[in-house]
């Protein structure tokens, strides 16, 4: 599923954590929220720099091209 999709379906609680702290490491209930969510990140610790990227974007009011996991 692209970030763009799982993105809306984060509670905003981790979205606001996201903008915060964009390109952090992420803490574990980030992490479940992002999977609950319909995100791959593997067994990652970090978004990839497409996705800090993107955050980023979004966070600037900005409309960024799509993102794969």
């Amino acid at each position: 599923m692209s970030m763009q999709a799982w993105w809306p379906r984060l509670p905003q609680e981790a979205r606001d954590w996201l903008v915060a702290n964009n390109g952090d490491a992420l803490p574990p209930w980030v992490t479940d929220e992002i999977r609950r969510a319909g995100g791959d990140v593997g067994g990652e610790t970090h978004l990839s720099d497409a996705q800090v990227d993107w955050i980023e974007a979004v966070a600037n009011g900005e409309t960024p091209e799509p993102v794969a996991d």
